[in-house]
């Protein structure tokens, strides 16, 4: 396909899985940002030159303040939206230090992993929800 009008970004996302006590949290994303208003887990784009890793500890110190230890990948979904292609690397990871803020997110939440369901997810962050129930009855978070 030659046709410019054809050609959307392909991005590749990061995101934490950050479980506690049968419960995972997801961040609301802000006004005048692309998916305004549904909840997500915190994450964002690779920058050039960073690894996944290092991308997910930067932003979610960037977004809510936080500190975090990254841990293995648990899930890998590609997502075509309208105007842009997402492969999206969820990780499974623990808070080491810091307190949730509201830096570069509208709020957040620690959502029963039973209820994530009926939140409004991103299209590309549903298709992990199945999975979380396999990680949390295998391997519960503290």
């Amino acid at each position: 396909m030659s046709d410019a009008a054809s050609v959307v970004p392909r991005l590749v996302v990061v995101a934490a899985i950050i479980r506690r006590e049968g419960r995972v949290l997801l961040t609301q994303r802000p006004e005048g940002t692309h998916l305004a208003g549904l909840w997500e887990f915190p994450g964002g784009k690779l920058e050039a030159g960073e690894s996944p890793e290092q991308a997910l500890r930067r932003e979610c110190r960037e977004e809510c303040g936080v500190e975090l230890e990254v841990g293995r990948i648990v899930e890998v979904v590609f997502h075509a939206y309208d105007d842009r292609d997402v492969l999206l690397l969820f990780y499974d990871c623990r808070l080491v230090s810091g307190e949730i803020r509201h830096l570069e997110i509208a709020d957040h939440e620690w959502c029963p992993i039973d209820e994530l369901h009926s939140r409004a997810l991103p299209p590309a962050d549903a298709p992990l929800i199945p999975r979380l129930r396999e990680l949390e009855q295998a391997a519960p978070a503290r």
